[in-house]
């Protein structure tokens, strides 16, 4: 992670050199630090290629961070006397990894720009991170209530689940969909229980790939994968289940151009969910803590 680190340290540094404005962009930190965007692509692709888990993580930590009270930080944020935060949310515990606020995300030769200038929060809430993330067993109108509680369309949401073409899960979210559920294919249902037992503690934390076939390659995969009901988690499947998203599913399936068109622009939209800039919130010194 000392990668990860020295982009922090060095994107804090920048940001205390900024001036505060009330809106996003681009070119935020072209005068006060220039080569922020080159020092923390460069910082990402090291570390996606020392890991490659890491493009996942900071997808998802992007997704948990803004889906609970904006794009602010407060995923950082440690537990104190004011408050109890959100990394030991439901969704976030023991699965989460930090890193900055404002990036620029590069995966599979695919890339978007993200508006830059936020601010940190100084509060956080476990409480909101339980009610506004969506878990591995969520059924399809729970999905479309919360994204659209966010001011995401449908067909938005699907195309956000695609992130799941990268990453892993846990035994632990997805166990009682590959011994209970009956849209899953067999075959696969049976290779997962190998290493991921039924019940119990041992086993839990074993993990497997969301996506089966390139499980590091941000591809169409993923909805390749549903097509042949071998979606890891219930919530992945659920998009192709005999309802309203079967359509967009078998499209992106044969389309892959099209999905990571319209993945970049909803990680755009995602990215300008109730952003802090001017005098809200603060620069953090210490990612971790306010100041």
């Amino acid at each position: 992670m000392a990668s990860s680190a020295a982009t922090i340290i060095g994107l804090c540094l920048c940001m205390l050199l900024g001036i505060a404005t009330a809106q996003l962009s681009s070119s935020f930190y072209s005068t006060s630090c220039p080569n922020v965007l080159s020092t923390i692509n460069t910082a990402v692709t090291s570390a996606v290629s020392s890991d490659n888990r890491m493009g996942a993580s900071l997808l998802r930590l992007h997704f948990h961070d803004c889906f609970v009270n904006g794009c602010d930080a407060s995923i950082l944020l440690a537990d104190n006397s004011s408050f109890t935060g959100e990394q030991n949310a439901f969704s976030n515990s023991g699965s989460l990894r930090v890193a900055a606020r404002d990036s620029v995300v590069a995966l599979g030769g695919d890339s978007w720009t993200v508006q830059l200038g936020r601010r940190d929060s100084t509060t956080a809430s476990r409480s909101d991170a339980d009610n506004n993330l969506p878990l591995g067993n969520s059924s399809l109108a729970s999905l479309q209530s919360l994204f659209s509680n966010k001011g995401f369309s449908t067909a938005e949401m699907v195309t956000l689940s695609g992130a799941h073409t990268v990453g892993q899960a846990r035994c632990a979210a997805f166990r009682t969909r590959i011994y209970n559920d009956a849209n899953i294919n067999a075959t696969y249902a049976t290779s997962l229980q190998a290493n991921c037992p039924n019940s119990g503690s041992a086993g839990a934390g074993n993990l497997s790939p969301l996506d089966r076939s390139t499980p590091t390659s941000f591809d169409n995969a993923y909805y390749t994968n549903l097509l042949t009901q071998e979606g890891l988690l219930h919530s992945d499947q659920e998009l192709f289940n005999g309802g309203s998203t079967d359509a967009q599913v078998t499209s992106y399936s044969s389309d892959q151009a099209t999905f990571l068109s319209d993945f970049a622009s909803a990680m755009v939209k995602m990215g300008n969910l109730s952003p802090l800039t001017g005098s809200s919130g603060q620069i953090r010194t210490d990612c971790t803590r306010t100041n």
